[in-house]
């Protein structure tokens, strides 16, 4: 493989060894911490260690932040690499600029979120993270599938990383809440992030398989060219319909 495609599968490979192991383990401390609340407020006592509500918190963090970077690089391979290649610092300078600049600011607005005491900073910092990552995503070097946004990979991915900042921001009011609205809020969207998560198991898989190695990109691409010309060509060639009778 050249450089280009081992660049291409850090992104997967990343999710896999590291990101998706870690939801797995957010999931199983998730459902333990909701086991030992209901059964403290039934028996007065659980047999599950005091430990998991702490583990969830600690390793839900770390997944918020393994989820937006996971999407920060898998945008950042198309756009640079398209750009390297285009040399699109030559003819659209400014861009190229934004991009970078745009990068940098949503890693330094999630690293600063993660810092954040107060509800007002806390969501500057997640509102800039989040729209960061949306314009970072805009940019054209990024195939998103539009036509088919409910079956994309980008999208199920996008939506995963904006629901993990928004649990990052609310998290310490989740424990200040005696309502325990903001916990039931938690419980519900993380709930549908996992089908989001689901969803970029089966849609990265797909795409995996849809692209082709460097040096098969060319035939690849000369038998669609030729496809679509044979296509054109049968439809040219093909005698107009009869006109009915009167």
């Amino acid at each position: 493989m050249s450089a280009e495609d081992i660049a291409t599968l850090v992104h997967p490979a990343i999710a896999v060894f590291f990101v998706f192991p870690i939801i797995g383990m957010v999931v199983h401390y998730a459902w333990q911490t909701r086991q030992r609340r209901l059964q403290t407020a039934a028996a007065g006592k659980s047999k599950i260690a005091p430990a998991v509500g702490p583990e969830h918190l600690k390793l839900g963090r770390y997944l918020s932040a393994s989820v937006v970077g996971i999407a920060l690089l898998g945008n950042a391979e198309p756009i640079f690499s398209k750009m390297l290649k285009n040399q699109t610092w030559t003819t659209e300078p400014f861009r190229v600029t934004f991009v970078i600049f745009m990068f940098v600011l949503t890693i330094a607005s999630l690293v600063l979120l993660y810092k954040a005491t107060t509800p007002l900073w806390r969501g500057v910092f997640a509102t800039l993270t989040g729209m960061g990552l949306i314009l970072i995503g805009c940019q054209p070097e990024v195939y998103r599938r539009g036509a088919e946004w409910y079956v994309s990979h980008y999208y199920y991915g996008m939506s995963a990383a904006m629901l993990m900042i928004f649990s990052l921001a609310i998290v310490q009011d989740i424990y200040k809440d005696r309502s325990n609205g903001w916990r039931k809020i938690h419980v519900v969207l993380n709930c549908v992030a996992l089908l989001f998560f689901v969803g970029q198991a089966f849609t990265g898989t797909r795409d995996l398989l849809e692209i082709p190695l460097s040096w098969q990109k060319p035939y690849i691409e000369q038998l669609y060219i030729q496809n679509c010309q044979t296509v054109q060509c049968e439809v040219k060639a093909a005698p107009a319909p009869e006109a009915p009778p009167p």
